[in-house]
């Protein structure tokens, strides 16, 4: 159940109102203040969840910007028990001869053992920060370098216990497609015994849509070799673009019901930002970046700011206009509804689950939600 705050709610009057202990209620959606609310802000109200709820993999991508993970990220990983059936620690990337560029996970595996979650090898083809056709195109080419390339990552899954295999090749164009499916279907034959094979995916609505990202992934070849699939809607508003909710129900649903026309249902993980944007005003092409946030901060920032949080019914998500030192922003992020929205789509199409980018955004009431309203599958 949610609740949109209104003028004059207060925690104690929400609480009253569904009979469900005030400290319940922030204790369900974390609130950093529980005597100030904002409003528009989605409250969830706790409930029982269901026993026949449906059962979905939950997958949550680990990523960090310090040489070593920061204590907060691996709070999130710890506090999520029981939602998460993989960490994927993101990512090794893979160099032209085929052989891993290693890094330290510091105590993410522990985390997730702690979660009861397993964890994945995250394979890239990136370069000094970007993905780079080239480096794939080397390994594509060389027969010794995926043999290395292989070696590696049964090895590297060994030592850490990993129990999938994920590989994030993006960037490939058309004319490495059929390579690229190839090396796929090589890789799964040769991985060891016990280990899946899962793959990203941009997020498609035709099998022959334009563009670079797009077309070096065939879906209906990956779908019949992987385990299972991560498609990633997410990113329609990202940081270098014009505002808009990041990932829109509508072009979303679009994606996910063209994947299903070639991939079956059981292998497909949804993509779900866990992070908004908040842009300067007026937007233009080469404006700076805007600033990524988690929905925890951006309530924090509409109570700093006085601002409404006003909620567009099309996209399905939430989002805030406020003035800092004579500019005008807008954050786009998600909330209660939001994601509801999702994992009503989830059911809908019947969906093996949900894949979250990534697990250092803290969103309290995603983590609620998904517990009253699915079970999570542990391996």
């Amino acid at each position: 159940m949610i609740h949109v705050v209104s003028q004059g709610d207060s925690l104690y009057t929400i609480a009253r109102q569904y009979g469900v202990p005030a400290e319940d209620i922030a204790a369900a959606n974390e609130l950093p203040d529980p005597d100030v609310l904002v409003v528009g802000q989605a409250l969830v109200i706790p409930q029982t969840p269901p026993v026949d709820r449906p059962e979905i993999t939950v997958n949550g991508y680990a990523e960090w910007y310090t040489q070593t993970p920061p204590a907060s990220l691996i709070e999130e990983i710890r506090k999520r028990e029981g939602l998460l059936t993989y960490v994927m620690p993101t990512g090794y990337e893979v160099r032209r001869n085929g052989s891993l560029l290693k890094f330290d996970w510091g105590e993410v595996g522990e985390a997730a053992e702690a979660a009861g979650a397993k964890t994945a090898i995250v394979v890239m083809n990136l370069e000094e920060g970007a993905f780079s056709r080239e480096i794939a195109e080397a390994i594509f080419a060389s027969e010794a370098a995926q043999d290395r390339l292989i070696g590696e990552i049964n090895a590297l899954a060994r030592e850490k216990g990993a129990k999938d295999v994920h590989i994030d090749f993006e960037y490939l164009g058309r004319e490495n497609r059929d390579a690229y499916t190839a090396f796929l279907r090589k890789l799964k034959d040769r991985l060891d015994p016990g280990l899946t094979l899962s793959v990203a995916l941009a997020p498609k609505t035709s099998a022959d849509q334009p563009g670079v990202w797009y077309e070096g992934h065939d879906y209906a070849a990956i779908g019949s070799i992987a385990d299972f699939v991560v498609i990633m809607t997410y990113e329609w508003g990202y940081s270098g673009g014009p505002p808009m909710a990041v990932s829109p129900i509508g072009p979303v649903r679009d994606v996910l019901e063209f994947a299903l026309t070639v991939i079956p249902a059981k292998k497909i993980l949804m993509g779900q930002n866990l992070y908004g944007y908040d842009w300067t005003l007026p937007y233009k092409p080469g404006n700076p970046p805007a600033q990524g946030l988690s929905p925890q901060a951006a309530l924090v920032r509409a109570r700093e700011r006085n601002a409404a949080i006003q909620y567009d019914e099309t996209s399905q998500a939430p989002f805030f206009n406020y003035w800092r030192d004579g500019k005008e922003h807008v954050v786009w992020f998600e909330d209660a509804r939001s994601i509801k929205a999702k994992f009503d789509l989830i059911k809908e199409l019947g969906l093996r689950g949900i894949s979250y980018w990534h697990l250092s955004f803290p969103f309290p009431q995603n983590w609620r939600l998904l517990d009253e309203m699915f079970h999570v599958k542990q391996l």
